[in-house]
Order: structure tokens, then sequence, then C-alpha cells
């Protein structure tokens, strides 16, 4: 089993796009690779790479999905009581449909449509919300909002990913909000794939073909 974690950025945007993916041994993941950077093309050649010698969780941070008429999906309503419940903004969830959103969700949707079209069955998608993922786990919540502007929240929040069993993080020594974003959802689509989320809102189809897992 591999698993992919990707802090998605709009389409205009994609320097701010980081992807982490980790390989399954024991119980625990090891960091195999990350990059910045990355563009659809990327991410879809990484998915097809790793889904050719098994099966592939894919956690995409970003909207997969809008409300019909616009406004809240009931999972963006429920997740954000959670998250506030937990010590992040009310901001941390965003409407999809927003003006700041809306390009997001489009390169959501069209990623999700082109990993199912090149990696087939063997990936699994899931819609994610990294910030959700650490402090519905316990991370300190101060750390998960300072963690864009704060290196020593990102070191912190390092040594916090590897205490939930992901290897291989001890060489990054400043890695940016984007990388560690994507190792946060690549922790929640690898619990979620175990059927252990912190947090979940079903895939209620068509409109809303995936789960959003914490």
């Amino acid at each position: 089993m591999r698993i992919i974690g990707v802090d998605l950025a709009g389409p205009c945007n994609v320097r701010d796009t980081a992807v982490v993916w980790l390989r399954e041994e024991e119980g625990i993941l090891q960091l195999e690779g990350y990059e910045g950077s990355s563009g659809d093309a990327t991410l879809f050649a990484l998915t097809r790479e790793l889904a050719a010698s098994g099966e592939v969780a894919v956690g995409l941070d970003a909207p997969l999905s809008y409300n019909p008429g616009g406004g809240d999906r009931p999972a963006d309503a429920s997740l954000r009581r959670v998250v506030t419940d937990a010590g992040l903004s009310s901001g941390s969830v965003m409407t999809p449909t927003m003006t700041r959103m809306a390009y997001l969700a489009l390169r959501g949707v069209v990623v999700a449509r082109g990993l199912e079209a090149v990696a087939s069955a063997r990936a699994r998608i899931v819609e994610v919300h990294p910030g959700a993922a650490m402090v519905l786990r316990g991370a300190p919540a101060n750390m998960v909002r300072g963690l864009k502007g704060s290196r020593e929240a990102r070191r912190q929040l390092v040594v916090w990913l590897q205490d939930q069993g992901l290897g291989g993080l001890g060489a990054w020594r400043n890695p940016s909000a984007h990388t560690l974003a994507a190792a946060a959802a690549a922790l929640a689509a690898w619990r979620w794939s175990r059927a252990n989320p912190a947090w979940l809102w079903p895939a209620s189809p068509p409109h809303h073909p995936y789960d959003l897992a914490c």
C-alpha cells in the first residue's frame, strides 16, 4: 500500500502545491519522496507509477465537490463546528464556492477525475483537511494555527507526525508549510484507508462522490 498526500493550490498557483508519498510497512509509513511546485501532470504520473505496483490511497487537500446552489456542503458546516471546538478558526473550513476557494475547488475536481483515469480501481481518493487531521488527533491547536508563519511550529509538527507513524521525516529541517500539510494529508488518507479516521463525512453521490476525512 502506498499513500499520497497532496496540498493542492489553485490552477494558477502551482508553485504552492506539494505532494508527499509514503510506503506502508508493518503498521507505519516510510517516506519515499516529496516534491513542491507540482502540476497536474506530475500528480498523474506519480499516481500511475505507484498504482502500477499496488493499491494507492490519495488524500487531496481541496474541495472535490460543491453544493448545488452554492454555500456550504453539509460536510463543511459539520467539520467547521468540530474544528472550532478543537481550537482552529472558523475560517479554516471555507465554502467551496467562495471567490478565493472556487479555483481550488475547480482544480480539485479535475485532479480527482484525472487520478481515477490514470490509476483505475487501484487508486482510492479521499478529500482531506490536514489541519483538522492534526488537531483532532491531539496536535496542539496553536502549533497547527502557526504552521504557515512559524518555523518552530513546523519543526514540532514534524516530530508530532513521526509520533503518529510517519517515518523518514527526521531529515526535514525546515519543510515548507505546504510540504507539512501534504504530510498531514497523507496521515488522514492513511487512517481513512484503514477505516480509522478521526472524523468522517461519507460520500453522497452524485453531487459529493468522495468521502471527506480527517
